[in-house]
């Protein structure tokens, strides 16, 4: 029997004042106990109904929580006004307990409870209209007159937004770990105190990242201080970052580590606010990058006497010495970076002890606005990290075909907010153009670039001009040009500024050349601007008058087939409409593998697992079903992800493989060029970017 309250019944009550006094203040539930029929569930009319009974409806009615009462042998359940609203279903009165609020632990609930103890559970899962929810659990159980157990009363605590919010922050704070591992500088955090040499005359490491032991060469720095791991040279180090910490002001500099012998390269900031007493600190082993200074140095001044066997020699050392340089560029773009993590990170931590607080306040109604500022933070860490990668051309190029047009709105109106005010910037779009295969968002960060380099040429304002056109190039152009013969789709960004002198022209594409200040440009926007274009089959041209500003153009081939459609997300909650296909997930990360294999099995996908390219490769040469290779790119093992896909495509030549790395390793990837049927995916990535791209992958097989 299940009674259900209805508006007739609300108010309607056959008991007297006197029998219905213990329902008199029980709300909705009140009425509806009041007014129906009990017989069908062994039950009398609740005026007849025994005084531990009715004492027990009557406490649990007036409870505000959520409260449950399972009475006699069959586990009658009555519950109040709360219970129902949690549950979001019909009302369960008359039913049994297990029915009623089905939790696991239900039966280990009652047992205990008929035995006369009260009963803790914590972090009970349940079901809410098909969504799963948790909650704490209070039960006592309910004694007659005579001392003899006749029901339990179940009190319950919702705490499925807490639980939810935990998941959340934990998963924040997996991609910040993420990131913090994966960067290539050597990173720690350091807290003072007060040591025997006076106040904070001493320090502690923290936090450190792997890249910590590459560059510093000392091993588990987390948990040692200062004058444990180097204690000769303690005090230099106190006095640098002491006086970070004192003043707020971040330093760069060089220093060598004599413990070691290393020189490093390094900066650092005060972690705010300055009562935590902790110094970051990013650092990169220089001492290659200066020996080969030293030694190019050398090499130069013995030239005249050792040409001959000089040559060779000094080759090498130059590239060291470009690399050592491009490193250090990229080094000092990410102590610029550093200032935006820490801000972006005080956001994030700041969002969730304000949610922490708040739920203990039991304030609610500002844990959102918090949620969304610290997920927020987090979609910006992730956007620097893309950036950065960007930067030191570590990105692997994913082409797909476009009509560049499509782009250039939300471009526009990004280079707008980007040069300012005084600088007009214009869009003329060819009609009908032709689309091109080019990775959009490298497209975009190549024009970007270009675009600064405009604004900068006209720093008492301008016009920028970005147009789009179509090209046929024969075979007297496209030597001009340096490039084959063909259709093409331009792309060029013109200035009104102050023009490039014919010398300097020659340069421009030249890796670390600039005619900026020092320490205002690192020469090689233009450079990787020129890269990109070679990379996507292209090339760039460059056109400029002194005094009549200057133009620099793009050429990309021009694309026969189609343009690629983009494809929605598809939802973690859509129908399960892929029960026919399997997935393969190949990542030596436990965490990884359970994230991508959870959110395509919500979405009906079978799915095998494989922890390193051995495992992976065992399960392709078997003669399971497997529509779709999913492989990190760095696999521990002998075999890298690229090896695998590799071998795979052997054996099932038609296998779809989807690369998901933390960063695009360019070497393994072919130096940036896959093959028809392989797609890259970046990691962070959102798991609605996941399932979108398999869905789409898998629709067009």
């Amino acid at each position: 029997m299940v009674i259900t309250a209805t508006d007739e019944m609300v108010g309607a009550s056959d008991l007297s004042a006197a029998e219905g006094a213990f329902l008199a203040r029980g709300g909705t539930m009140g009425a509806v106990i009041a007014a129906s029929d009990w017989v069908g569930v062994g039950l009398p009319s609740p005026g007849a109904w025994p005084a531990a009974l009715k004492v027990a409806v009557g406490m649990m009615l007036a409870s505000p929580i959520p409260s449950f009462l399972a009475w006699g042998d069959a586990a009658v359940t009555l519950h109040n006004d709360a219970a129902r609203a949690m549950l979001g279903l019909p009302d369960a009165l008359g039913r049994p307990f297990a029915e009623a609020f089905p939790i696991a632990q239900g039966a280990e609930l009652l047992a205990r409870g008929r035995l006369g103890e009260s009963v803790v559970l914590e972090n009970v899962p349940f079901s809410r209209l098909g969504q799963e929810a948790w909650c704490n659990l209070l039960a006592s159980p309910v004694r007659d007159e005579d001392g003899v157990v006749r029901g339990v009363l179940v009190h319950c605590n919702d705490i499925t937004k807490r639980v939810l919010d935990d998941r959340a922050r934990l998963a924040e704070e997996r991609r910040y770990r993420a990131l913090f591992e994966s960067m290539d500088e050597g990173f720690c955090v350091i807290e003072f105190f007060d040591g025997p040499h006076g106040p904070d005359s001493d320090y502690i490491h923290i936090m450190a990242n792997a890249a910590y032991e590459r560059h510093a060469g000392i091993p588990n720095a987390v948990g040692q201080t200062l004058r444990e791991m180097v204690p000769d040279e303690a005090d230099a180090w106190v006095a640098r970052y002491g006086a970070v910490l004192r003043t707020g002001e971040p330093i760069r500099f060089e220093q060598e580590l004599v413990a070691t012998g290393r020189q490093l390269s390094l900066s650092s900031f005060r972690i705010e606010p300055p009562e935590l007493k902790q110094v970051a600190v990013l650092f990169q082993d220089v001492t290659d990058r200066n020996r080969a200074e030293t030694e190019l140095r050398h090499l130069n001044e013995t030239l005249e006497a050792r040409v001959a066997q000089a040559l060779e020699e000094r080759e090498r050392t130059e590239e060291a010495l470009r690399q050592a340089q491009k490193m250090e560029a990229v080094g000092q773009l990410t102590g610029g970076l550093a200032h935006d993590f820490n801000n972006l990170l005080a956001g994030i931590s700041g969002a969730f002890e304000m949610i922490g607080a708040r739920l203990a306040q039991g304030r609610t109604g500002d844990v959102e606005r918090y949620l969304g500022a610290g997920q927020g933070a987090a979609r910006r860490a992730a956007a620097l990290t893309h950036r950065l990668l960007a930067f030191s051309r570590r990105q692997t190029l994913a082409p797909k075909a476009i009509i560049i047009n499509r782009l250039m709105a939300d471009f526009v109106e990004l280079v707008r907010r980007t040069v300012g005010p005084s600088i007009e910037v214009d869009m003329i779009a060819a009609t009908g153009l032709w689309p091109t295969l080019v990775d959009a968002n490298q497209l975009e960060n190549a024009l970007l670039n270009l675009c600064i380099n405009a604004r900068d040429a006209m720093p008492e304002g301008g016009r920028i001009t970005i147009e789009t056109g179509n090209r046929w190039l024969d075979d007297r152009i496209a030597r001009e040009q340096g490039l084959e013969p063909g259709q093409y789709v331009s792309v060029c960004v013109s200035d009104t500024g102050s023009g490039i002198d014919k010398a300097t022209l020659e340069r421009v594409f030249d890796p670390f050349f600039t005619t900026k200040p020092i320490g205002q440009g690192t020469g090689l926007g233009l450079s990787m601007v020129y890269g990109f274009a070679r990379q996507s089959n292209g090339h760039v041209r460059i056109y400029s008058e002194v005094g009549q500003g200057t133009m620099v153009c793009l050429y990309l081939p021009r694309h026969l087939g189609e343009e690629d459609e983009e494809s929605a997300f598809a939802p973690l909650d859509a129908p399960l409409m892929h029960a026919n296909q399997t997935v393969l997930v190949v990542d030596d990360e436990p965490t990884v593998r359970m994230l991508v294999t959870d959110a395509l099995s919500e979405l009906g996908y079978a799915c095998l697992e494989a922890q390193d390219g051995a495992a992976g490769l065992r399960v392709l040469q078997s003669d399971r079903r497997v529509d779709l290779l999913i492989t990190d790119v760095g696999l521990p093992g002998g075999l890298n992800g690229r090896q695998v896909a590799d071998a795979a495509r052997a054996l099932r030549p038609d296998l779809k493989v989807l690369f998901i790395t933390g960063y695009a390793e360019n070497a393994v990837l072919n130096h940036g060029h896959i093959q028809h049927g392989m797609e890259v995916l970046t990691k962070p990535f959102a798991i609605g970017d996941l399932t979108g791209r398999i869905d789409r992958m898998l629709r067009d097989a």
